[in-house]
């Protein structure tokens, strides 16, 4: 063994007393007045610390570093971290030299794509009802089902809108079919069908009908076995096989794309040995997703050709025993060097002591051992992030060592060699400046603009007139969201409904029967939306404890109403000058004595505030009050609003009137109210009829910073915004 280079000698020394234990540390300034300045500086002259604001620029950093170092024929260069997300990270960065790394680590095969089509094909066999993995399996790109490609995409496309979109409920692959079909024949006799159902043709509905047979088909070998409690392992895995296959066979009946590349033949590999393995194991059908993942959980897929041997990416094991020219450290920051170190779950430190056990920071002191040597190549670069994630990272405790010991002059000149790197990273970037997306304000033609709103909308056109734009003007209507688990919105419609039927049903709350047909109404509705028994059960004592308060709530104003009327329409009313329509729907009018009414509106949730209804931001029910007063609600009349109001239905049995005719000790009349909000809407569209005005993108977004809304995305709110063309966008508490 040759004697190591003066300079590499003396480095190591230098990082041999930095790292020094912790009990002996006072000795440091004995130590350091050992090595003179010229000394250090020789010894880390081809040491660079490389210090990026992100993950990412780290990344590019290091990419950058490494192609540098093999610039030159015959050297060898290769970072070394136990961070598996940067390893990756600078993989990909390093493609864009046309280099392919030879990663050590390699990739897990259960990121592969022909893994993740078993798992996704289990999942959606043994764990019904998330739509988002049907979804995911239908959009798999080896997805093949004996068909084209091309033939398997629409298909899946249309089975999505009719069976995964729109309405709530829990989908199953094994019922998929017979789904399909019901809401097919539901959407046939809706009286308002979704825009797309028009451009359905013959031929695209027979091709997700063979799609959905050929799935069926598919995975019956496995689907057999559902609900059953003791599997043999032999038994589900040739299942499995026989199941990913019929999968990812293309339309010539070839298994080539299946079995595809390195990391078709590791899981090739693995299945062949699953089926051979004579031990006895038995589990729940339920329990074989996990399993699966289990199995194949630790198997990497490492290129078995194709890669650059100049490059490398080692763990800190592999880094101990091989030499390379240029040698990147990467993720110094604590909790990658050294690692955390983690409770065994199954024994404590205590135990472990009393057995003679190597305690966890045993592991501590060998990744030391390895950042020392590690710091014995020729050339090194150490690179950290200052953010790992969203949160600071804390530089690793022996970068703060070494740089403390070698003083500040040396640790400037460590890091002026790093921004260099950094600054050829970021001009990998760099290009001609692009402005930011101006804030979209379209001024469309008067004659396509709306001539009718409805109540609900004129909060939009207040508060994202873009979004009337889009909808009304060129015509975008949202996709429904995937099917769900009924939630909030699910909740208020059905009790609506409730009270709607039982309005019509039931003439006078004081009658004895009143709470019984309540709760029979109650029954009737719940029968029809065919809620999942789990939901049921928590809705259904929740609505019994409601119907009780809510009878008591409308016996106590019985005695002054004449009588009740539930979800009245208004007819299209002209808001005055502005020549514009209005209409909408009232959950429940009240007639009183003296030609006056109540106007009520029914809420599960607590949206919109009092304050914004009394404040004309939420002006749905300030717009009813002076609907009834021009007489809009033809089966009514023309009659004076006496109050408007919200009948709050809380979670927890309590129903209480919240009227908003008074805010903040400002007591307003009914009809003040409701005119105001007319002669603000009246204000508003003539607004809207001046060619010069156009639909800005969020005027007066409901809270700042939200950027969920249906058009946003169209609207590009997350690149004007963050151009600072948001300075007049407010939003509320």
């Amino acid at each position: 063994i040759s004697a190591a280079e003066p300079r590499l000698a003396l480095r190591a020394a230098l990082v041999g007393e930095a790292l020094r234990p912790a009990e002996t540390t006072e000795l440091w300034a004995e130590t350091r007045a050992g090595f003179s300045a010229p000394d250090i500086a020789g010894a880390f002259a081809d040491v660079t610390l490389l210090e990026a604001a992100s993950e990412r620029d780290e990344a590019v950093a290091i990419a950058v570093a490494l192609k540098r170092a093999v610039e030159q024929p015959g050297q060898r260069a290769a970072l070394v971290t136990g961070d598996r997300a940067l390893a990756r990270r600078v993989s990909i960065e390093l493609q864009r030299f046309g280099v392919v790394a030879d990663d050590s680590g390699g990739t897990p095969l259960a990121n592969t794509p022909a893994a993740s089509l078993l798992r996704l094909a289990l999942e959606a066999v043994f764990r019904p009802g998330d739509p988002m993995s049907l979804l995911s399996l239908f959009k798999h790109p080896l997805l093949g089902l004996g068909l084209e490609r091309a033939d398997v995409r629409h298909a899946a496309e249309l089975v999505e809108l009719v069976a995964l979109r729109g309405g709530t409920g829990r989908p199953d692959i094994v019922s998929l079919p017979e789904l399909f079909e019901a809401r097919l024949i539901g959407l046939g006799s809706d009286s308002r069908p979704p825009f797309w159902f028009s451009r359905l043709t013959v031929r695209s509905i027979e091709g997700s009908r063979n799609l959905l047979e050929r799935l069926a088909q598919a995975l019956a070998p496995v689907a057999a076995f559902r609900g059953q409690a003791d599997i043999d392992l032999a038994a589900l895995v040739e299942a499995s096989v026989v199941a990913l296959e019929n999968l990812g066979r293309t339309a010539d009946g070839s298994l080539g794309e299946l079995y595809a590349g390195d990391a078709g033949e590791k899981l090739a590999e693995l299945l062949r040995g699953l089926v051979a393995a004579s031990a006895p194991l038995s589990f729940a059908g339920n329990e074989w997703p996990d399993v699966m993942a289990a199995l194949i959980a630790p198997e990497t897929v490492k290129p078995a050709q194709g890669t650059d041997r100049n490059i490398a990416i080692w763990g800190a094991l592999e880094a101990r025993l091989q030499t390379v020219d240029t040698l990147v450290i990467g993720g110094l920051n604590e909790g990658v060097w050294p690692r955390k170190p983690e409770s065994d779950r199954f024994m404590s430190r205590l135990m472990k002591t009393g057995i003679d056990l190597e305690p966890p920071e045993r592991r501590i002191g060998l990744a030391a051992h390895d950042f020392q040597m590690a710091m014995g190549m020729k050339k090194v670069v150490l690179a950290r992030s200052a953010r790992a994630g969203d949160a600071p990272a804390v530089p690793s405790r022996w970068l703060q060592r070494l740089l403390t010991f070698i003083g500040n002059d040396q640790a400037v000149e460590l890091r002026r060699r790093g921004d260099e790197l950094l600054a050829w990273a970021r001009a990998l970037d760099t290009g001609p400046r692009q402005d930011f997306a101006p804030r979209p304000q379209p001024k469309p033609p008067l004659s396509v603009r709306p001539g009718h709103f409805s109540v609900t909308e004129i909060e939009t056109l207040r508060r994202d007139p873009y979004a009337v734009y889009a909808r009304r003007i060129l015509g975008l209507i949202p996709l429904d969201p995937v099917i769900r688990d009924p939630g909030a919105a699910e909740r208020g419609t059905l009790f609506h409904a409730i009270l709607h039927m039982f309005s019509a049903r039931v003439a006078d709350p004081r009658a004895p029967d009143a709470l019984a047909g309540l709760i029979a109404a109650g029954r009737a509705c719940f029968a029809d939306a065919a809620l999942p028994a789990d939901v049921e059960a928590v809705w259904w004592p929740r609505f019994e404890k409601l119907a009780a308060n809510i009878i008591e709530w409308d016996r106590t104003r019985a005695d002054a109403v004449i009588r009740r009327h539930a979800e009245e329409r208004a007819g299209k009313t002209i808001v005055s000058q502005s020549g514009v329509t209005l209409s909408g729907y009232a959950d429940r009018v009240d007639l009183l004595a003296g030609g006056m009414a109540d106007i009520l509106d029914y809420k599960t949730g607590s949206s919109p505030s009092k304050a914004q209804a009394h404040t004309l931001l939420a002006p749905q029910l300030a717009l009813e009050g002076a609907l009834l007063r021009r007489g809009a609600f033809k089966d009514l009349g023309a009659r004076e609003p006496s109050q408007l109001a919200f009948i709050r239905l809380k979670p927890n049995g309590e129903v209480f009137e919240e009227s908003i005719l008074e805010h903040n000790r400002q007591p307003r009349t009914a009809t003040d109210l409701a005119e105001e909000a007319w002669a603000r809407l009246e204000k508003l569209l003539i607004h809207y009829a001046d060619p010069t005005t156009g639909y800005l993108s969020r005027a007066l977004p409901f809270r700042e910073g939200e950027t969920d809304g249906d058009y946003d995305h169209l609207a590009r709110v997350l690149e004007w915004s963050a151009g600072g063309d948001a300075g007049d966008e407010g939003g509320e508490a």
